[in-house]
Formats: C-alpha cells, structure tokens, sequence
C-alpha cells in the first residue's frame, strides 16, 4: 500500500465522520429547541420548566461540541 493510497483512506473517513458529527449536532440542536419551545407549539411535555431549560442547555453544549468537532475535523493524534 503506497502513502497516496493510505491519505485518500484517511481524508475519506475524516469527511464522513465530519459529516456524521455536523448533521448530529445540527439534530441535537434542533430537538432542544424543540423542547425549549414546546409550550408555544402546543407540545404537551410532562417535565418542569427547570428540567426543560437544563435540558436545553445541555442539548445546547452538546451540539455545539459535536458540530464544533465536526468544523475542525481533527480525528487522528498526528
């Protein structure tokens, strides 16, 4: 197996893992805001208000990282 062959095994699957962690984050992103906002869509949830925004926060941080993680494609300790 030649260098050239290994890079383009390399840069394929930091693409699909970028990928993979962009549209995650966007996901997890996306169900917090769902949750933040359900009153106002007429979502019936059975938690406090203090739980919903902790769990906003949380969905918030996380999807940030993973969309974070993501940008910077940075998955191998070279």
């Amino acid at each position: 197996m030649e260098k050239g062959e290994g890079d383009f095994k390399r840069k394929g699957y930091a693409l699909r893992r970028s990928i993979m962690d962009f549209g995650m984050g966007i996901v997890i992103v996306s169900i917090g805001v769902v949750v933040l906002l359900a009153p106002k869509l007429k979502l019936n949830l059975a938690i406090d208000d203090l739980y919903r925004y902790m769990f906003f926060g949380l969905c918030i941080l996380y999807g940030g990282f993973r969309i974070y993680r993501g940008v910077q494609k940075n998955y191998f300790n070279d």
